[in-house]
């Protein structure tokens, strides 16, 4: 545990200071994601992409410090979970600990591992930056509607409902004490497995329907603007990296003869 810790958290710290940039897209439009190349706290990043088997220079242009750290990091925390049932074991208590730590390690292996596993790269997994977790969720908005998901709703209202319970008092402080636990966690779970599910494109789950009337035609409701928009955020990231969206070249093109 400590020396994966130690070194995914060394490793950070450097390539967060000085890592040249880093060729996210395969285009060779290298991407600045250090503080000596021009970013600051806010925008700075570990950039993600595929590691380069081959010299030093060609490790870090291809972004290899962003998956040195990611699976050091992953194998530190699951093994700090280990830990904690440990603990609990030997000194007689519930594991309940672990338990609910287990919930930020799914979400983190989630964003981390399975998600660049199900897309076929590192390089859609999420930056280690503030800007680039940003980046990250709006991609993933664009590309996968995660927001109509009911997955991503249960962990909503597992966070926000947890908060929202804190200020609420129960006669049973037992009961109170289970709820306020088990409810944030079994939310984050959920959130969990829906980034681990759009990995892999699984879709199925998604309420994408729009209203329709009697003959046909579309009522627009919230979720049709949130489809616009997608297309629109679709559209615009990664510019120099497609021809042309598939989510709109999917369309037959009108006729243009009269």
């Amino acid at each position: 545990m400590i020396p994966t810790l130690l070194t995914a958290t060394s490793v950070f710290i450097i390539a967060f200071i000085a890592a040249p940039p880093v060729d996210i897209d395969g285009i060779r439009e290298p991407v600045s994601g250090s503080l000596l190349y021009g970013n600051n706290i806010i925008s700075g990043a570990i950039i993600p992409t595929s590691a380069a088997i081959a010299s030093v220079d060609e490790w870090l242009y291809n972004g290899g410090p962003y998956e040195l750290i990611v699976l050091h990091f992953l194998l530190g925390v699951a093994c700090y979970m280990g830990r904690e049932w440990e603990l609990s074991f030997r000194l007689g208590m519930r594991p309940w600990i672990a338990v609910a730590y287990s919930a930020p390690v799914a979400a983190a292996t989630a964003v981390f591992l399975i998600y660049p596993i199900g897309q076929g790269s590192f390089s859609d997994g999420m930056p280690l930056g503030i800007s680039g977790t940003f980046n990250f969720m709006i991609v993933f908005q664009a590309e996968h509607n995660i927001l109509m998901h009911p997955f991503h709703m249960l962990g909503v209202a597992g966070v926000f409902g947890g908060s929202y319970l804190v200020l609420c008092m129960f006669q049973q402080l037992s009961f109170f004490t289970l709820l306020l636990a088990a409810w944030p966690v079994v939310g984050i779970w959920f959130t969990a497995l829906g980034i681990s599910t759009m990995a892999f494109n699984l879709n199925g789950f998604n309420f994408n329907q729009s209203v329709v009337d009697s003959q046909g035609r579309v009522i627009n409701t919230w979720a049709d603007i949130i489809n616009r928009a997608n297309l629109g955020m679709e559209v615009m990231h990664e510019r120099n990296a497609h021809n042309f969206p598939l989510d709109l070249a999917a369309v037959e093109a009108p006729s243009t003869i009269g």
